[in-house]
This record gives structure tokens, sequence and C-alpha cells, in this order.
């Protein structure tokens, strides 16, 4: 018997997806994670633009055209949004939601339509390594209600896995290096212990510790502190924003300032000055004005960022931000291009930086990534290897680099 799980979405559903894969396998299945033939599938669903609920829709015919008799589950915030959209579809055997992943599992062989609560986090079965690098989930749901978003409606509030969990599985795990992941991991908390007292918990693991996405909020002399004394986190911090202006973050509910972030991203370079700082920003938010728009754009210089995930707002049926006059098509497109082209600028300014400098790359299938998050590339590198490279020059959506030597045990 084969089993195909499929997934749609953030790297907490592959996450998650990857616990399927290890639980099934474990259950005598053959496993993959690509559409092919197969005898069950288990699609996981997305929900976080009308786009990608589309695209999970259309993911059960793509399945059908493989095996059109296979049993199909599906689970997933699109399915949490609307089970109807699935349950009556042909081939699908079982409908679960966001929450309580493990009925995937517990109900794996029953028909009908399972939409449990999760008043506490939710384990699952470690999940099977597919890549290099190894996430570990530590947290889900979410309390911060931004006006666009409908994720805290589909997962739930916010839930924390305790730490000792979290340490028995990341000693567990070979990889060189650990993602630390969830939905909205700045809430971690185990009693009265947070994030940073987590990656103290984490310091003596023989791999080096990377952090998902992060709130303003959690950038303190305290955090920081913890985070240098652990000594094997990355100097990488996805901060988010999705916008400069201070009228825009109020119609998003963000709950900080434009000074606010820009002071939080100082104070990451007074500890960390080779810091990567990354960040999502939309564009064409209901009423962002011109002249919103251009304090999204000098932000990205003046915060000095290193590479900024920009995308035009998509209007949520059910969020506060859809009750919005919307900006129109050809506005959003017209930012957009200004936008990608002040994220290049910003990507180029930060990799200059690092041209005939000597950093650390863990190695994947088709170039490394350095602590701060540089793409390299660099010949004779093997898949899974950590090496001190020295960056050469700029390539691809990185730099190319040369091999001084690979490191056996240290990170």
């Amino acid at each position: 018997m084969k089993a195909c799980v499929f997934t749609l979405g953030c790297k907490v559903n592959e996450v998650e997806s990857a616990s399927f894969l290890s639980a099934l396998e474990a259950r005598g299945y053959e496993v993959t994670d690509t559409l092919c033939p197969a005898d069950l599938y288990i699609l996981n669903t997305c929900a976080v633009t009308a786009e990608a609920e589309k695209k999970s829709r259309q993911a059960i015919a793509r399945i059908k055209k493989y095996n059109p008799r296979a049993r199909i589950v599906v689970c997933g915030c699109a399915a949490q949004n609307h089970p109807e959209a699935f349950s009556g579809k042909e081939g699908v055997g079982l409908v679960t939601g966001a929450m309580h992943k493990r009925g995937v599992l517990d109900h794996l062989g029953e028909t009908g339509v399972f939409l449990e609560e999760e008043a506490s986090f939710c384990e699952l079965p470690a999940p099977k390594q597919t890549k290099t690098r190894a996430f570990v989930r530590i947290q889900d749901g979410c309390n911060r209600f931004c006006s666009y978003c409908l994720i805290p409606y589909l997962r739930g509030r916010t839930r924390s896995r305790a730490a000792d969990a979290v340490v028995r599985e990341a000693e567990g795990l070979p990889a060189r290096e650990i993602v630390l992941t969830g939905i909205d991991i700045t809430s971690y908390r185990d009693g009265e212990n947070g994030l940073g007292e987590l990656l103290l918990r984490l310091k003596h693991l023989p791999a080096r510790i990377r952090l998902g996405s992060l709130e303003e909020g959690i950038v303190t002399r305290e955090f920081l502190e913890k985070m240098r004394a652990a000594g094997n986190v990355c100097e990488q911090f996805h901060l988010s924003l999705q916008s400069g202006s201070d009228a825009v973050l109020k119609k998003m509910n963000r709950r900080y300032t434009r000074a606010q972030y820009l002071e939080a991203c100082a104070l990451i370079y007074e500890y960390f000055p080779d810091a990567a700082i990354t960040t999502d920003i939309i564009v064409g938010f209901p009423t962002e004005t011109e002249e919103d728009f251009l304090a999204s754009l000098s932000i990205i210089e003046e915060a000095g960022l290193a590479r900024v995930h920009a995308f035009p707002y998509s209007r949520r049926e059910g969020t506060n931000a859809a009750k919005l006059p919307d900006s129109s098509a050809s506005v959003k497109k017209e930012r957009m291009g200004r936008m990608l082209a002040a994220a290049q600028a910003a990507e180029e300014r930060y990799l200059a930086r690092f041209l005939g400098r000597t950093l650390t790359a863990l190695f994947e299938e088709e170039g490394g990534y350095t602590q701060n998050y540089i793409r390299v590339y660099a010949d004779g590198a093997r898949e899974g290897g950590m090496y001190e490279v020295r960056l050469l020059s700029r390539e691809k959506d990185g730099c190319r680099a040369e091999i001084i030597r690979e490191i056996q045990e240290e990170i």
C-alpha cells in the first residue's frame, strides 16, 4: 500500500505532513510527499488567501487523475474554513480541520467530517526528515487577530508545546540545523518560561538553531542576551512588518508603530551586527495612500533589511479588512513593481557587505545557507555538509563561494 501526503501552504503544514508520513510509514505504508499514483492521499490544505483555498480544492481533481479509486483524506485550514467544499467530492472519505490534526491519524479509516477543537498543544509523531534541515513544531494557533488574516479563526488560540518534549525531539534529530516553527512562536510559553529560555535549553545540541517568523515585541535586551548566551542560534530574524505606515499598521491591528519596529531592528544589530533581518510587506492594503506606500518603501533601507517578501493584499471574507474598500488592481500592480525593485536593492546592499568574508554554510541538494541566511554555491560541497566558505561574487539568488574547510564536529 502506498500513501501520498500532499501539502499546500506554510512551513507548519509541511512539518505536520512530515509527521503524517512517519506515522503512515510506521503502519507499513510506502510513503511519498510528491503527487503520484497511490492508494491513500492525505491533502493538507491552506486558506491564507482565496487563491490558496482555490488551489486546495483543485488538488482533489489533480489527485483523482493519478488514481480515481483512491481514498482521500482532507485536513488543514481550507477544510476548516469550508468543510462542505471537500466532503461532497467523490473519493473524499474523511475531512478534518486545522486543529487537533492527530485526528487525521485517529480517524484515518473512518468516513465523515471531524472538526475537533484543540485546547492544548496537539502532539504528533516525530516528523519524517526529508530535508537537510529539520523542523520542530513548538507552538500552534494565534491570538493576534490581524485585520486581514483568518488564521486565528481556523487554527484557534495560541498553544505551546512543553519544553521537555521539544528538547527530547531535538536531541533525537541527526540534522546539523533545526528550525523552530509555529504559527506565532513569539507567543511561546511553557509555564513562566518563554522562547528565550527554550533556546537556553537547546544550547547543548550539536546543531545550529534557526527561528521561524517573529513579532517585533519579542526583541528585547533580555531575549537577545539569552539568544547570544545560547551560542548556537542563527543570526537571522524574520521580523514581520507588513507596512511602514503607522496609519496602515493601525488598520491592520498590528499593535506596534514604525518607530518601535525600527528600534527593534537597531537593537538586533547592536547584539548581532551581521544579522539578516528579513520581513513581509503587504502592498495595496485597503486605505493605503501613496504616502503610506512611500513609508513602506523608505523603511526598507532605514531598517537595513536584508530581504523583503512583498505581496499584494488579498481580500479574505470573514476578516475585518474585507469590510474596507479594496485598492484597485492597477494600483497594486504599479506599487508592487516599485516594492520589488526596492527589495532587490536592499538584498544587493546586504550581500555586498559580505563579499570577501568567511562564513559558515550548511549545504542542501543545491547550494547552502550561511548562519545569516545567505544562499551560497560552492564547487565540491556535499549535501548535508557544513563548511567554512569565503564569499566571492553575486550569483543567482545568493553568492558564489569557495570552500575553506569542512566542519566535522563544531558548528
